[in-house]
């Protein structure tokens, strides 16, 4: 496509626009002279191919901001310019992109972590000059060969660099990753006259003016900044405020089937997403799940599935947003409310692109708040883990991978690669190969700026609250959220034009869904390898857990994350609940699930040939916490079960203190190592008694306290250790 003479330099504004207008129609598959793009998608063209400017373009969804950067592409390669990057965030966002290239004769390829075999070739043709756009996840600018090898030869030869869902680089805004922060170096790497693009549908204004000065778009040189009204007159945006879990359930059994087309249902977790799909496909509904959890070739097929409307809906959470491009899109529905009405707004922004009307639901759940504070409670770590952290990178002296750092600090691997990846940029850290480094760079925690932070998640959780219960418009109130000056009534929403749809649903229905969210057990999966770096924190054990000192699968009767069991068991298992015996129900539903596991696959009452032997007894965990709930529980099972409680796994002498750090693997064995005992009673009955014995907690997150009980068990002569707990956390 390039052409070195570079003739179009000289065209004229008129001509530009016809040539853009040209590669528009390619784009969209329309007769030449059909396709005129709009105002708006012409000055931000024009700002980049003829005046080499940076521009940020905030527009809703469907408003066809793809469009910009790939007839800018077009006509800037044809005036000889090096290809386009563009930094994107997903990679069913990259899939769409690279299709639509292809439909105006635009070479598009990518370089993300599904396609890892094929870097080495793309390199090689982006270098030969075969490649138009090169499509990049931001993840790869923080890689260490990617940064310091490919990515300055990469902004060198850049003709115009994009970035796409731009309101990540902002950690004011719903979606903040610090791999985008590194834009920041390619910015100051590209060549002067290099224009740049940056776009969102979901930027407020404290958004768009920190994106603006992230990109350095707020630099000398003033860069066009275009943002339109966010109204998608194609929306019908609506609230159902049900009873519980099951009535919810219920409703979207009952009434997929009216919903206009195919769509997406978003859950706020993996369990939700499962624990739905199953349902309705077991109610004769055609869906599919996506989730962060879901194979890459499985994901692609639920796209393609949606794409071409083989699937009524997929069930999703978050991992399905920014960038799916279905035009006909009939329905978004919301199983549970996001945090951030910029965040509900950009989800359910997928609907309604293409066709006149879509239909837009929200179904709050009483669990949405306890899901919205564990993600808080997951942001960045307070100052003095920071420090520590620091401190460890600057003894080390040498490269320290994150498996080899992570037992030297508090803090869980996921949170500790994002705290290093916002450090890498503040200066204080760097990556290399083999690990990260201290810089020796003076650092200063922003106290005042993550306690904004913290304040404005608080008060987007509030606007969520108000969404629900407002008696105003319901369109008004986002685009308001989004500072949107020209919201006002839509005249289309419940709030406006009066609900679409009612909440009943009918008893048989309901006892459906009461029947599936009530359907109790979870397996519990051992651990079977200890993690690395235990001797680092004076723990002397590595490798593999013999299969002598294993625990078998056991069984949690729910997750706390679930919207079934995980509703019941999430209040009476919060730090705050007062401990005692446990309920009646619960302990029911525990008989149950113990009844299932032995009579199914391998269970001891399942008749196979390879079941397991029958337990001998029931052994309880000590606990700090609800000694009252676990001691009674276990007794429930022994009594129901006919079995002797053996006794329970104490507290050391001393140690009644030491908790297991909620941090990572290796800080938490490290507070188990020697926390615990099994008593010289309940030893010595162990070594006469020949079987296996089921143990008995309040709850797992890990698996290691039940890894350490197991083997101290096993060792005291155990012949097998069948973990039973009430929740799966998490």
């Amino acid at each position: 496509m390039s052409d070195p003479s570079g003739c179009m330099g000289a065209m004229s504004n008129e001509e530009l626009r016809t040539a853009a207008d040209t590669v528009l129609a390619r784009l969209v598959g329309a007769p030449a002279g059909e396709a005129r793009l709009r105002e708006d998608q012409w000055r931000a063209i024009e700002a980049l191919v003829a005046d080499k400017r940076r521009a940020l373009v905030v527009q809703r969804t469907g408003w066809g901001k793809s469009a910009v950067y790939f007839v800018a592409t077009a006509l800037l390669r044809e005036q000889g310019a090096g290809p386009t990057v563009i930094v994107s965030p997903l990679l069913a966002l990259m899939r769409n992109q690279v299709e639509a290239a292809a439909r105006a004769g635009i070479r598009a390829r990518t370089i993300n972590s599904s396609n890892t075999e094929e870097w080495d070739t793309i390199q090689d043709e982006v270098a030969a000059g075969e490649v138009d756009v090169l499509l990049v996840s931001p993840e790869r600018l923080n890689n260490p060969d990617f940064r310091d090898q490919v990515l300055p030869k990469l902004a060198a030869a850049t003709g115009l660099l994009v970035v796409d869902e731009a309101h990540c680089i902002s950690d004011w805004g719903h979606d903040f990753r610090p791999d985008y922060r590194r834009l920041r170096t390619m910015l100051a790497d590209l060549p002067p006259g290099v224009p740049v693009l940056a776009t969102t549908a979901t930027a407020n204004a404290r958004v768009t003016a920190d994106v603006a000065e992230q990109l350095g778009t707020g630099g000398s040189t003033d860069a066009l900044v275009l943002r339109g009204p966010l109204d998608r007159e194609s929306l019908s945006l609506g609230v159902l405020q049900l009873p519980d879990a099951a009535h919810r359930m219920a409703w979207l059994a009952e009434h997929l089937g009216e919903l206009p087309g195919s769509g997406i249902i978003y859950t706020l977790t993996v369990a939700a997403a499962e624990e739905v799909t199953a349902f309705l496909r077991q109610c004769g509904h055609t869906v599919a799940s996506y989730t962060g959890k879901t194979e890459n070739a499985d994901r692609q097929q639920a796209e393609e599935d949606l794409l071409a409307n083989r699937v009524k809906a997929l069930v999703a959470t978050s991992a399905l947003g920014m960038g799916f491009d279905k035009p006909d899109l009939g329905f978004v529905v919301h199983l549970g409310s996001p945090s951030s009405p910029i965040a509900y707004y950009q989800q359910v922004g997928r609907a309604g692109r293409g066709v006149e009307h879509a239909e837009v639901l929200l179904l709050p759940g009483r669990e949405d708040q306890a899901i919205w504070q564990y993600f808080a409670s997951i942001a960045f770590p307070p100052e003095e883990q920071v420090r520590r952290t620091l401190d460890v990178l600057a003894q080390a002296g040498r490269p320290l991978s994150l498996p080899a750092l992570e037992p030297l600090v508090e803090l869980r691997r996921s949170r500790l690669e994002t705290m290093l990846k916002v450090l890498d940029v503040d200066g204080a850290v760097h990556r290399v190969k083999g690990g990260w480094i201290s810089t020796g760079n003076p650092w200063t925690y922003d106290t005042e700026r993550y306690a904004w932070v913290a304040k404005q998640r608080a008060a987007e959780q509030q606007a969520m609250r108000d969404y629900v219960t407002t008696t105003g418009c319901r369109m008004e109130f986002l685009r308001r959220q989004l500072d949107d000056e020209g919201a006002a009534p839509c005249g289309r929403c419940d709030m406006c034009a009066g609900p679409r749809f009612t909440d009943s649903v009918s008893s048989s229905a309901l006892d459906e869904a009461k029947g599936e969210l009530g359907r109790a057990g979870v397996e519990v999966e051992p651990r079977k390898m200890w993690p690395t770096g235990l001797p680092a924190v004076g723990v002397e054990l590595k490798g593999r857990i013999p299969v002598g000192e294993q625990a078998t699968t056991g069984r949690a009767l729910g997750r706390l994350s679930d919207i079934g069991w995980g509703n019941r068991l999430r209040p009476m298992l919060s730090p705050q609940a007062p401990d005692g015996p446990v309920p009646d129900d619960v302990a029911k539903a525990v008989v149950g699930v113990l009844a299932d596991w032995a009579k199914g696959p391998g269970g001891w009452a399942s008749g196979s040939p390879d079941a397991q032997p029958r337990p001998v007894g029931v052994v309880t965990m000590a606990s700090h916490s609800r000694p009252r709930l676990i001691q009674s529980l276990g007794a429930r099972i022994a009594e129901v079960g006919r079995l002797p409680l053996l006794g329970s796994i104490e507290y050391a002498p001393g140690a009644e203190a030491a908790q297991a750090s909620r941090s990572n693997s290796a800080q938490r064995l490290k507070a188990l190592d020697g926390a615990l005992v099994v008593p010289p009673g309940l030893a010595a009955t162990l070594a006469e008694t020949q079987g296996p014995v089921l143990l008995v907690d309040d709850s797992t997150e890990t698996g290691w306290t039940l890894a350490v009980a197991a083997r101290m068990l096993r060792r005291a002569g155990a012949q097998g250790v069948l973990p039973l707990v009430l929740a799966v956390q998490g």
